[in-house]
């Protein structure tokens, strides 16, 4: 009896395994490094607690809050709560950007340099899909999954704050909980994935195509020459008196064309969070979803988009025709 044809897979399920090969090659960057880092931070916070709470059995009768009242302590730590939960997802944030950074800048020359890309080039799938799977993981999955974990580890060190507030019997130590603002900021936080995917789109797009171009040592050609022909140029307009204002040479090139895979390196073009602070409740404030989303308007994010889809297309192109002998 003769055999049915079997369907060739679909090119979503082509791109799924494409994504979870991805994974399973960064594993350690995607997952580890940020599960570490906030591991550590946990660790540090625990003991920050057990020791603050020694010291203050120890000095119990220096400690005077009798003349604060206790809903102003309550508000006070409702903002430590609020701390405590953004710290949690600044420290694996920081992480991300590093892990981007270098997968993006590795994500194409590794596989020319082990020789694997003739592998994957023998295989069904197209340049523009494997690119494609590596841009998804740099601006959209790592992301997630460096919040996800950051939120539990913002979680974990909420929780220890109010469970040392109430142990040491500090008066309105339930404000931690009543005071603070889990739920927006944790959709504050979710909501910045896209916006970053937007905004570090250039500097993901130049590590990519520098990837790809470059036959040997890819950091040099994406950071070190244009750090150093920036500051070429700043030396001479100095030593010449020429008067031109580099700065903007130096935005463009290495806060939007390196530094921008760190998140939030767009909030200094916002209007500021900190300067309308009125008081611990108000540090949610800084990652409203509107104010941070306000970036969206100016033409430095779009123009950056343009840039990055521009420089993705060119490495994937390359990484088509490429021949390293």
């Amino acid at each position: 009896m003769p055999r049915a044809p079997v369907a060739a897979p679909h090119a979503t399920h082509k791109f799924k395994l494409l994504l979870r090969r991805e994974f399973w090659e960064h594993k350690g960057g995607f997952f580890w490094a940020p599960l570490i880092a906030g591991g550590i931070s946990l660790l540090f916070t625990l003991l920050g607690a057990i020791g603050g709470s020694i010291l203050k059995q120890r000095h119990m009768n220096e400690i005077n809050i009798s003349n604060t009242k206790p809903d102003e302590i309550a508000r006070a730590l409702g903002g430590a709560g609020d701390v405590a939960l953004l710290g949690g997802v600044g420290i694996t944030l920081i992480v991300l950007g590093f892990v981007v950074f270098f997968y993006s800048l590795g994500s194409l020359y590794d596989d020319r340099r082990d020789r694997s890309v003739l592998f994957w080039k023998s295989l069904p799938v197209s340049d523009a899909s494997t690119v494609g799977a590596k841009v998804a993981w740099a601006l959209a999955l790592a992301p997630i999954l460096a919040i996800g974990i950051g939120l539990l580890v913002g979680i974990a060190t909420w929780v220890i704050a109010a469970v040392t507030t109430t142990v040491n019997g500090l008066p309105g130590a339930s404000g931690i909980f009543t005071y603070s603002h889990p739920l927006k900021l944790i959709g504050s936080v979710i909501a910045m994935v896209p916006l970053y995917a937007l905004w570090a789109l250039p500097a993901v797009g130049w590590l990519m195509f520098c990837s790809a171009a470059s036959r040997s040592k890819p950091f040099l050609w994406a950071v070190m020459i244009p750090v150093l022909g920036c500051a070429l140029i700043s030396f001479a307009n100095v030593v010449l008196g020429m008067g031109y204002n580099v700065g903007r040479l130096w935005y463009v090139v290495a806060y939007r064309g390196l530094l921008s895979v760190f998140p939030a390196t767009w909030m200094p073009h916002l209007e500021s969070s900190v300067g309308r602070m009125q008081g611990p409740e108000d540090i949610a404030n800084v990652v409203d979803v509107m104010n941070n989303w306000s970036i969206a308007g100016t033409a430095d994010l779009w123009i950056g988009v343009v840039a990055g889809v521009a420089m993705i297309l060119a490495a994937i192109r390359l990484r088509r025709w490429r021949d390293e002998g």
